[in-house]
């Protein structure tokens, strides 16, 4: 319960454009209220490490609490929060339309601004951040080989932690040539069946991240569509949906992106498409950030009421009595992960709803895997990443499961990593939910 406050958390407009949003100056003042707020409560100790940094400093200043924390020192806090949203959508019981007004992630994110605008941002993070241009060059296919045997191999990686500042011991992901949105087959040309929950037609958003390095991931999406006769068109045209920009704090690269998405979105929205993504945060991106940013624009808001997360759809699909539940496949135990960003979006445990619909066993981990976008690649980072992940890493090996998965695909490759560190993973398969589903109907 929220204390004091029994009304549904709402959120206000972020008024990034207005030159008092980057007066550092204001933003320490209300860095240094919200601070003195969450000191007085804590509830949000165990969610990351800017609380445990946050609390630190003010222990540490004895009896002047939050006032006599260095007001240099409220960024180291800054530092630590990756802009996962849980402390504002699970835990604080204080956000509007409480009259304290406490918006922690978005207060971070103001902050993170500023530290953009005033170039204090290195450029391994804006490189890392600038997904789009980084997949379309190491998706090259002689390219992608050689970065791909590179992210391997022990002297290389030595030499990126070195010089870009990418930790070595970090497991990253393979770039793949077949790129998604290049080779996506086109949808059956089946009836339009609208159900009274969920559009007859879906519009996909491929990504960055499945585009150029696990399309396999979208393909099992389309396989899902085709066996269930929803016909289905690719996003033509998109770019990176501005969420990796986003925790960077680059609002106006953020803009940029919107400005090439939201249009091509706002069409289909209009012609009664459900749009939807493969990766959380981006689904997160257009459902809840993008709208915010640019409350002016009718068109995000349209763009964002379309969205869907795709277990979401297939749930509501179900609902309809449109969904085929013909599953062939057995898939045992699965030890399934609830990302960060598919937990803020109120949607409920859609994902874990659709796999025990195959009649798998799910043991379903509720808890941040550490990993955290580019958060968890940095070397400064990276140790404190794989001690948030220590609970999921533990949780997942439970009751030796069959598969671990997570909507993350980012996330899943976290916790393979931490649990094969920890010596728990042995032969266990990770597969993507979207890919379990597919196994489990049969489809090859």
């Amino acid at each position: 319960m929220r204390e004091g406050n029994l009304e549904a958390p709402t959120r206000h407009a972020i008024d990034w454009k207005n030159p008092e949003f980057y007066d550092e100056a204001a933003c320490e003042k209300e860095l240094e209220r919200i601070f003195d707020i969450c000191h007085g409560c804590r509830r949000c100790v165990s969610l990351c490490n800017a609380f445990p940094t946050l609390f630190d400093l003010i222990d540490e200043a004895g009896d002047a609490e939050t006032a006599g924390v260095p007001k240099a020192s409220f960024w180291e806090v800054v530092d630590q929060c990756y802009l996962c949203d849980v402390c504002y959508m699970t835990k604080c019981p204080y956000v509007p339309p409480h009259e304290w007004n406490l918006d922690f992630p978005h207060t971070m994110l103001r902050a993170k601004a500023i530290q953009y605008k005033t170039g204090k941002m290195k450029f391994r993070d804006k490189l890392l951040t600038s997904t789009e241009l980084v997949g379309t060059l190491s998706s090259i296919p002689v390219v992608a080989q050689v970065v791909n045997a590179a992210n391997t191999f022990g002297p290389a990686r030595a030499v990126l932690q070195k010089v870009l500042g990418v930790h070595a011991e970090r497991h990253l992901p393979e770039f793949n040539s077949a790129n998604f949105r290049a080779n996506a087959v086109t949808s059956y040309n089946y009836p339009v069946q609208d159900g009274a929950k969920s559009p007859g037609k879906v519009a996909v958003f491929s990504t960055c991240y499945v585009n150029y390095n696990e399309p396999g991931i979208g393909h099992d999406l389309l396989k899902l569509l085709d066996h269930n006769k929803i016909p289905y068109v690719m996003v033509q045209g998109e770019t990176c949906c501005g969420m990796p920009k986003l925790e960077l704090g680059d609002l106006e690269t953020v803009e940029k992106y919107k400005e090439r998405n939201i249009p091509l979105l706002h069409d289909l929205a209009r012609a009664g498409y459900a749009i939807m993504t493969p990766v959380p945060s981006c689904t997160l991106m257009f459902k809840s950030e993008i709208p915010l940013l640019f409350a002016d624009d009718v068109r995000c808001k349209e763009v964002s009421a379309a969205m869907f997360d795709p277990f979401e759809y297939f749930v509501l699909r179900n609902k309809d009595g449109l969904l085929k539940t013909d599953f062939k496949i057995p898939l045992g135990k699965v030890s399934y992960h609830i990302p960060c960003h598919s937990r803020v979006q109120n949607v409920g445990k859609k994902t874990e709803e659709m796999l025990k619909l195959t009649g798998a066993t799910v043991n379903t981990v509720e808890r941040c895997a550490g990993h955290d976008g580019t958060w968890g690649v940095k070397e400064e980072y990276y140790d404190l990443s794989m001690k948030i992940g220590k609970p999921v890493f533990r949780a997942m090996a439970e009751d030796e499961p069959d598969y671990i998965s997570s909507d993350c695909a980012i996330a899943g490759r976290a916790i393979l990593q931490g649990m094969n560190a920890a010596g728990a993973a042995g032969r266990k398969e990770k597969q993507h939910p979207l890919t379990l589903l597919r196994i489990a109907y049969g489809l090859e």
